[in-house]
């Protein structure tokens, strides 16, 4: 019974802050390791993080994207965290959980490419031994992105209104100050993949072109194994009504709603956020929630 009440809040959340319990619950989880078993947080970590030798790459492909689950310290992971929590509100205000996806794992794998990269080529990076760990590429990417779709939208920052465009601005600068200064080069070079992903994702998007279509197919096909497993699998499930053939109406209003929010991100992209009505926010503030 536990389970399921944890499963079934769990599955309210919306994407962002799914991800948002995956990543602390791995953080906790592995300094539990540490602590009550002794097994040391590298040596797990090694099997996830993004290592900057190509070869070694090769052995453990699957850190491309592991990497982004795992963080070095409370603050890491608390900023990281905070900031995803805020840009994957605004960005799920307006687009669906498929859309977030693609600007957050396609910033995480940019962004590691990058930093894999730069340690291949620079000579200067060449005889560091370092690896990459931590979300903020695909964090980066996300927050870079709804900078980029609503750069003249005003959100409230402590005391002040400022243009998100100017929070990219700055979150940009700082990492290119960073690097400059010789601070977590690795990191900062990742970031700045997941903002040039996050950019060239909503530019593009606003001209009609959606760059994530190909990986939104490719995260479905993953999707569809696991899903093949679960139907093979004898157990029943309360939810088996919902399992059930969409009618030709529930096809009907399911193309309507879109049609409907297709219509209010081109007025968006085309008069800005704040040319919608208070009906035109409600109605996308609650088709970001589903």
């Amino acid at each position: 019974m536990r389970n399921q009440n944890i499963r079934y809040y769990f599955n309210r959340l919306n994407i962002a802050e799914r991800l948002i319990v995956i990543n602390v619950a791995i953080f906790i989880l592995s300094g539990l390791l540490k602590i009550l078993f002794g097994i040391s947080g590298g040596s797990i970590i090694g099997w996830f993080e993004l290592p900057k030798d190509f070869f070694h790459f090769l052995t453990q492909p699957w850190s491309i994207v592991t990497y982004s689950f795992f963080h070095s310290g409370f603050g890491h992971i608390f900023w990281n965290m905070i900031m995803l929590y805020f840009a994957g509100r605004i960005v799920l205000n307006l687009f669906d959980n498929r859309r977030f996806l693609n600007v957050y794992f396609l910033g995480v794998i940019l962004g590691g490419m990058l930093f894999l990269l730069s340690y291949n080529i620079f000579p200067a990076l060449l005889g560091i031994n370092t690896s990459l760990i931590g979300a903020s590429a695909g964090v980066t990417a996300v927050l870079i992105f709804v900078c980029s779709y609503l750069p003249n939208q005003e959100v409230r920052v402590i005391f002040f209104n400022v243009k998100l465009w100017h929070i990219g601005v700055f979150v940009v600068l700082l990492d290119l100050i960073q690097i400059s200064m010789g601070g977590n080069v690795g990191g900062r070079l990742a970031h700045l993949g997941g903002a040039a992903l996050g950019y060239f994702y909503a530019r593009q998007l606003i001209n009609g072109n959606d760059i994530g279509s190909g990986f939104a197919k490719f995260l479905d096909a993953i999707a569809n194994l696991f899903k093949r497993s679960e139907r093979k699998a004898p157990l029943k499930t309360v939810y088996r009504k919902e399992n059930r053939g969409t009618s030709s109406t529930d096809n009907y209003d399911k193309e309507s709603r879109q049609r409907k929010i297709d219509a209010i991100l081109d007025k968006i992209s085309k008069s800005g956020y704040e040319s919608l009505s208070k009906a035109e926010k409600d109605f996308l503030f609650k088709a970001g929630k589903e």
